[in-house]
């Protein structure tokens, strides 16, 4: 495997599906803009999406891969075997957790916008829709099942492409959003839980060749398939911390008006990054990791874990920088058209600001928990999260009145710090993590590449202000071509400082 690469081929298909998704936004932006429509569509879209995020984007993989790979050394009709128990009990439990979930809808979604309760109309318009669009859990968690067959198989494009099928079917319905009007938010809501059946079917093709599904309603529930359970939930926790706390900050937004628009719209933005930076490195390095730790491998151990940790900081260092020295901007150029005004423009604005000064920790915690979950280790990435979401909640509720939404991506931000920092410590105290000599040389060269980067960033920015301010139509373009001129720059001054070895483009770990 080429660490590099194979993160490169994950990334662009991510990045496509990322951009599309943008463009999506930015139509629901003009349609809804921040409205209480989009409010209720948000809370029902939040729903599925956090665990299409929870399950699609490495964490099935967390407890899957490890057991997987461990059984595929043994022999294909073992792995054969653990995969069709999984699968089948994976079927009828989410099955029957969708149908019990469409039963109570009325109580579950008083449960995660509990801001909505008072007011009659938002709240049965998200009970509605929710209902719509519960149906793509399931789908999208199978699909996380036959991703982590590919993954466990080197095989990245197919399971990093599948996200893009919702993003253009929702766009195909919000062409015709002029015609829907109001309507509009229930033709999205089927449209999501279509897209989600038409992945599945997707996956499937791709996945049938490594394992073809059997459908078995008389099964062994053996010590394997138990440990893997006992894992999952613990995995599902630990690798989606950053989704969980977002979440969590859906609900006390809830009380606010238009509030959980902005941190959707916030949220999208940081994500592009997170994407390649976190999700793309902890999905690629696992298989092989889980391999050489099954193995006994410490050297390959040690350089796929600095390589990882490298390209982790190379790519989410600079996108940082950028979101804090031009976070109004960004969104004013990406949403700042139609309903979506100059107060929901500077409202998410601040809320990316402080989100982007968290995503190097969100990456950490997607690779930091990867080590562990190569080791088998789910609880330790565990309790450690749990914390942290105590935390975040802690600090959300008790300042929620006095400052309103903007605590809620400061507290993700302070809590993400923190588990990541608790991560390392846990890692180096149990001896599953060291540092090679060259770590630290071209992590000083990331920085500085990164700081001088920001400069450069800002003073395009400021270059181009007068083409950048929210009534000018063709903001976005410059706004591309800021970005474009940035990347450029920082990949150039990369180069020269060598800040990263180009030649780890044909390494094989």
């Amino acid at each position: 495997m080429n660490l590099v690469k194979s993160t490169g081929t994950f990334g662009f298909y991510t990045i496509i599906s990322r951009l599309l998704g943008y463009f999506r936004d930015v139509l629901i932006a003009i349609f809804l803009g921040t409205s209480f429509l989009a409010d209720a569509f948000f809370v029902a879209f939040r729903i599925p999406n956090t665990f299409r995020r929870l399950f699609a984007e490495g964490t099935f993989n967390s407890a899957f891969v490890p057991s997987y790979t461990s059984e595929s050394i043994k022999g294909r009709s073992k792995s054969k075997k653990f995969a069709s128990e999984i699968f089948n009990l994976l079927f009828l439990g989410l099955f029957f957790l969708v149908l019990i979930i469409e039963i109570f809808m009325p109580f579950f979604i008083s449960l995660i916008a509990p801001g909505f309760v008072e007011d009659d109309k938002k709240i049965k318009l998200a009970i509605d829709l929710t209902r719509i669009t519960f149906p793509f859990l399931m789908f999208v968690s199978l699909s996380s099942f036959f991703s982590a067959i590919l993954n466990s198989h080197n095989k990245f494009a197919a399971a990093s492409a599948a996200p893009i099928i919702l993003n253009l079917v929702l766009i195909g319905i919000l062409f015709f959003g002029s015609y829907l009007n109001d309507e509009l938010i229930f033709y999205l809501a089927y449209g999501v839980s279509v897209a989600g059946f038409l992945q599945l079917i997707f996956l499937y093709n791709f996945s049938k060749k490594f394992y073809p599904v059997e459908f078995k309603f008389k099964f062994e529930i053996n010590n394997k398939v138990k440990i893997f359970f006992r894992k999952l939930l613990p995995s599902i926790f630990s690798s989606g911390v950053t989704q969980i706390n977002i979440l969590v900050g859906t609900i006390i937004a809830s009380f606010q008006a238009s509030a959980v628009s902005y941190l959707y719209y916030a949220d999208r933005i940081y994500q592009i990054n997170l994407a390649i930076a976190g999700i793309a490195i902890g999905v690629v390095i696992l298989p092989q990791l889980s391999k050489h730790v099954f193995l006994k491998k410490k050297s390959k151990i040690l350089q796929i874990q600095n390589k990882a940790l490298e390209l982790t900081m190379f790519l989410s260092l600079p996108a940082s920088v950028a979101l804090f020295v031009a976070s109004e901007k960004i969104i004013s150029a990406l949403f700042g058209y139609g309903s979506f005004d100059m107060e929901a423009v500077s409202n998410t604005a601040k809320a990316l600001f402080y989100f982007g000064l968290g995503l190097p920790a969100f990456s950490l915690i997607k690779v930091f928990s990867t080590f562990f979950f190569a080791n088998n280790d789910t609880k330790t990435p565990f309790y450690i999260s749990l914390i942290s979401v105590i935390l975040n909640i802690s600090i959300s509720i008790y300042f929620f009145d006095n400052i309103g939404f903007i605590i809620i991506p400061i507290a993700t931000t302070i809590s993400s710090w923190f588990n990541s920092i608790i991560l390392f410590i846990f890692l180096k105290k149990n001896n599953l993590f060291n540092f090679t000599n060259m770590f630290f040389i071209k992590f000083f060269k990331i920085v500085i590449a990164s700081i001088l980067m920001g400069i450069f960033f800002r003073y395009l920015i400021e270059f181009f202000d007068t083409k950048l301010v929210y009534d000018y139509e063709l903001k976005s373009i410059y706004l591309v071509l800021s970005v474009l001129l940035g990347l450029i720059f920082y990949l150039i001054l990369s180069f020269f400082m060598k800040a990263f070895n180009y030649k780890d483009l044909k390494l094989k770990y």
